[in-house]
């Protein structure tokens, strides 16, 4: 059973969004006090893991028709599908704004929403059955949590050079993370009728996608090193960028399941140093 809450709420999932809200906390400009800075990551996990319950409650139907998705909860009818769920993942998203607004300020609280939105509603009802693009769009949800985590400073403060191009970044990592997973499982988008980019395009053109989607993120990734990060920032950054970019390039060389499937783990471990090493940098 715990597992299963676990994979409901998608909390390996939020988890690296709350690692992004506190990468938006460390590089926001000006000081954010503990209580605040735990508050509005908290408050980012809870929205995440509400969107991603709703995420498995709207694609029951699509989860069904996928080999690496039909064991979940709703899929495999383990969870009933009624209104109860919808009321408690409504309760959640609401509370973790409300907590936001009341422990940190309104213009957290409108991030910490704007990213659940994003991913629940936007990407998940409107988008993904009916464009490839879906993922793009989507990707605002992590730019969100980055800008949540730096309203902690100050409404003005998201809206900084450093917290935007970190925003900036996040939305660049989605598509090439998540198409390198679609190229794995291209069939299973396929068979559910899910018009991800290699359903519609292909595996090769996906993979030169990947390879250009990864380039472009590693040079904006060296953005910030222009307004105040320092060495252990470009150390993180620079070595996550160039696992990323040797992984993304031996797809485009050889696009298959194996290869999608390290392009997949390299954009994870490439996300993974980057904010650490953000984090690790303003720290000391």
């Amino acid at each position: 059973m715990t597992r299963t809450i676990l994979d409901l709420f998608k909390l390996r999932i939020g988890f690296a969004i709350a690692l992004t809200a506190a990468a938006g906390v460390a590089v926001a400009p000006g000081t954010v006090g503990a209580g605040s800075a735990v508050a509005v990551v908290l408050a980012v996990l809870v929205a995440s893991a509400a969107a991603g319950a709703f995420n498995q409650y709207v694609e029951a139907d699509l989860d069904r028709n996928m080999a690496r998705t039909r064991a979940r909860a709703f899929a495999s009818g383990r969870f009933r599908r009624h209104g109860g769920w919808l009321a408690l993942i409504g309760a959640l998203v609401g509370g973790a704004t409300v907590a936001a607004a009341w422990f940190v300020n309104p213009a957290a609280a409108v991030y910490t929403f704007a990213g659940a939105f994003f991913y629940g509603v936007v990407y998940t009802v409107w988008l993904k059955r009916r464009t490839w693009m879906n993922i793009v769009v989507g990707g605002l949800a992590g730019s969100f949590a980055v800008l949540a985590g730096a309203a902690a400073a100050s409404p003005e403060a998201a809206l900084g050079p450093l917290p935007l191009a970190f925003a900036w970044i996040l939305f660049l990592w989605t598509p090439p993370h998540f198409w390198s997973l679609a190229i794995v499982y291209r069939e299973d988008y396929e068979r559910a009728g899910v018009p991800m980019l290699p359903v519609v395009a292909g595996a090769a053109r996906a993979a030169r996608a990947v390879f250009a989607g990864a380039a472009l993120l590693v040079a904006s990734s060296l953005i910030p090193l222009a307004f105040g990060m320092g060495p252990i920032y470009a150390l993180g950054a620079g070595a996550g960028g160039a696992l990323f970019l040797r992984a993304s390039l031996a797809l485009v060389r050889h696009p298959g399941r194996e290869t999608a499937r390290a392009s997949f783990r390299a954009s994870l471990l490439q996300l993974a140093l980057l904010l650490a090493a953000a984090i690790a940098d303003r720290l000391v």
